[in-house]
């Protein structure tokens, strides 16, 4: 939970040094004019597409005939994401969805059965997303479906059985993504995915139902059509 507290405060510190950012002074007796305006001046209205990288963490559960174990769990994902954004003026909302490739994984020793391995190779959401604009900057909260697929492998004196399955559950997260141009935005966002469990049977040992929850911290860019 540290380093998932320790990526939220970053990126509520990204989003208080944009609002600041974007205050209006003025001085004397003109004014009178607000400190800021909610209003956008950049048009986030529009499909866009892009690519993002980062680093996920988290924990697999793993129960296998004697009990569950709880493991943690880390890896690196990379890939695409497309969207489209509606702005009502100081309010954007849409809907996006990515694909990624991950090697998020634990793996332990099993004595004479030799060693386990789970892992994702891939990581998918479908999610909405709500934000408030401050002239080019705009923070947002995210929320959606999470899918994935993953295998589950017994590796003994060099030969390897593995069964794969695929996962489904939630994911839930804040972002703050600018424009550095009309059609060109950077992005952060953390993402928090519970993906729920599945069993894998067929395993040397006996069946395991494996579960996956993850942080995750990326970084993007976009480019609106």
């Amino acid at each position: 939970m540290t380093r998932t507290a320790i990526a939220l405060s970053a990126l509520l510190a990204l989003t208080a040094s944009a609002a600041a950012a974007d205050l209006g002074w003025s001085g004397g007796a003109a004014a009178t004019s607000p400190m800021f305006s909610p209003t956008s001046v950049t048009d986030w209205t529009g499909f866009y597409a892009g690519v993002n990288g980062g680093y996920s963490w988290g924990t697999t559960t793993n129960t296998p005939a004697i009990g569950t174990a709880e493991n943690n769990s880390s890896g690196w994902l990379a890939g695409g994401q497309v969207g489209y954004n509606v702005d009502m003026g100081g309010l954007v909302i849409g809907a996006e969805a990515d694909m990624q490739w991950t090697n998020l994984a634990y793996s332990e020793p099993l004595g004479a059965l030799g060693s386990f391995e789970s892992r994702l190779d891939w990581l998918g959401t479908a999610r909405v997303r709500a934000g408030g604009t401050f002239g080019q900057v705009m923070p947002y909260v995210t929320l959606g479906a999470a899918f994935a697929g993953g295998k589950s492998q017994v590796e003994n004196d060099g030969v390897s059985t593995f069964r794969s399955a695929g996962h489904f559950g939630w994911t839930a997260g804040v972002g703050i993504e600018a424009k550095a141009t009309e059609n060109i935005s950077v992005k952060a966002e953390y993402l928090y995915v519970d993906l729920g469990e599945q069993a894998y049977a067929g395993l040397p040992g006996g069946a395991r139902t494996i579960g996956q929850k993850a942080n995750i911290i990326r970084a993007g860019v976009n480019y609106k059509f």
